[in-house]
């Protein structure tokens, strides 16, 4: 401990911090939740540390040229890459893009070395992501929408034998505010009202081509005068019974893939083990992909599915082997493509998977050649000042006097991740100390705890 620690009131290490008095939810802060755009002027121009970035000027702007190019569909083909020192903000910077496409955008992270399995081939893990990144969020199905006004089983003998009946078909009344309408539905449609325990009064629908059916409240004319009700009460659907119906669904190529690739087993024994049984990874054909991708393809072209391309943001890209890239290059000249954003912190380095290439960045020249490089810059000591001061912002912490210089010094000889780090651990030794925001002597007694990897490194080295 410090000398000024050790003079200050003693701590307890089994000690617990005061208990909160705050009611409100905790939420997780993750590294990148400050993150809410490239915070950009209408005229393209990078406002002053806006958004949650601190600096990078031309790499935001260079960055909305991007989103630019993306939202008018003129930049399929190419890729960004994002070049720079551990720590500048290359992952902020790739969120910050999704963001700044919508929030109904799929956003797909990666490493290079996520693509070495025992289980899959490398370039089936770079296709599942690709596919995960596509997402289709609007379909419109033919459906019968109302309120339940009638709801009639009609029996009939069982023809497997000469005991017991058997519900033969379903008498169904809907009702909306254009009119009513009686339908007879299989049986296999009053299973499903069953399971849904739809009663009349209820407001369902019910798909036309699969016989799905929900359940979506209890209609509000049934709606009594209690306070609180266990009920969620849902006005009388207006139009015709029989419509059809917009519905916003999350659903990506890759979840397509997968539901068309699952072995439909049977209900015995048999079946059922095998399938406990079976585990690991399965590879998707292209033959299904490409059946999938027309099938998708000819709901765009009837105008009831839309396709969302999304952003897949690869880190660390220089960890890819040459096949790897060269399946990159395929996968970026498809029609179906997402964007496509990788980083990195390498310069001339070898090819993973080749013996002599040397390359920039350790990518192939013509993967390069599709890339629009965008560099982000290092710190300075007053943009790293800010950048502690909004860390300590977003996690809810106070910090006293001269407490950002000491950070900021730290800085200069390790790195903005470690000094980042430091803030968490040093509010939990501030309340252990009884003080409601962090001092100094917190930083100097956390330097002391934890040690930056040149410290670790030169120690190491000593003994």
């Amino acid at each position: 401990m410090s000398s000024s620690a050790s003079m200050s009131t003693p701590v307890a290490r089994d000690a617990l911090p005061p208990p909160t008095q705050s009611t409100r939810p905790l939420s997780r802060i993750a590294a990148h939740s400050h993150i809410k755009g490239l915070g950009l002027t209408p005229e393209g121009f990078a406002a002053v540390d806006s958004a949650g970035f601190i600096g990078q000027v031309n790499a935001r702007e260079a960055c909305g040229v991007v989103v630019d190019l993306i939202k008018s569909r003129k930049f399929s083909g190419r890729a960004l890459l994002l070049v720079g020192a551990p720590g500048t903000g290359k992952t902020a910077l790739a969120l910050a893009v999704s963001r700044e496409l919508g929030t109904k955008v799929p956003f797909c992270a990666m490493v290079g070395s996520e693509v070495y399995s025992i289980e899959v081939k490398k370039t089936e893990v770079l296709a599942e992501v690709f596919r995960r990144a596509i997402g289709t969020i609007k379909e419109t199905k033919d459906v019968y929408e109302g309120e339940v006004t009638e709801l009639t089983p009609t029996e009939a003998e069982n023809p497997l034998s000469g005991y017991g009946k058997t519900i033969s078909r379903v008498i169904l009344g809907l009702k909306t505010v254009r009119g009513t309408k009686q339908l007879s539905m299989d049986s296999g449609i009053y299973e499903a009202i069953l399971k849904e325990k739809i009663t009349v009064g209820d407001v369902v629908y019910i798909e036309h081509k699969t016989g799905a059916v929900k359940r979506v409240g209890r209609s509000d004319a049934y709606a009594s005068s209690y306070d609180l009700e266990s009920e969620t009460y849902v006005p009388l659907p207006k139009g015709e019974v029989r419509k059809c119906k917009e519905l916003v669904q999350d659903v990506t190529l890759g979840d397509l893939d997968a539901a068309n690739a699952r072995p439909q087993g049977g209900q015995d024994i048999m079946s059922v083990m095998g399938s406990i049984v079976k585990s690991g990874r399965t590879e998707i054909t292209e033959k299904l992909r490409h059946e999938v991708n027309k099938i998708v393809q000819s709901y765009v072209e009837q105008g009831v599915a839309e396709v969302i391309p999304g952003v897949v943001f690869i880190d660390e890209v220089h960890m890819l082997d040459i096949e790897c890239f060269t399946y990159l290059n395929a996968l970026l000249e498809s029609p179906m493509a997402p964007t496509v954003i990788l980083a990195t912190n390498r310069g001339q380095t070898l090819v993973r998977g080749t013996l002599d290439i040397v390359s920039p960045h350790g990518m192939p020249v013509d993967l390069l050649s599709r890339c629009m490089i965008v560099k982000t810059d290092g710190h300075t000591r007053d943009q790293v000042g800010k950048v502690i001061q909004l860390r300590a912002s977003v996690e809810g912490l106070k910090l006293g006097q001269s407490v950002v210089e000491r950070l900021a010094s730290v800085w200069e000889k390790s790195s903005l991740r470690y000094v980042l780090q430091l803030l968490t651990p040093a509010s939990i030794s501030a309340q252990l100390a009884g003080r409601t925001q962090i001092e100094p002597e917190d930083i100097r007694e956390l330097l002391e705890l934890f040690l930056d990897a040149k410290t670790s490194a030169s120690s190491l080295a000593e003994t």
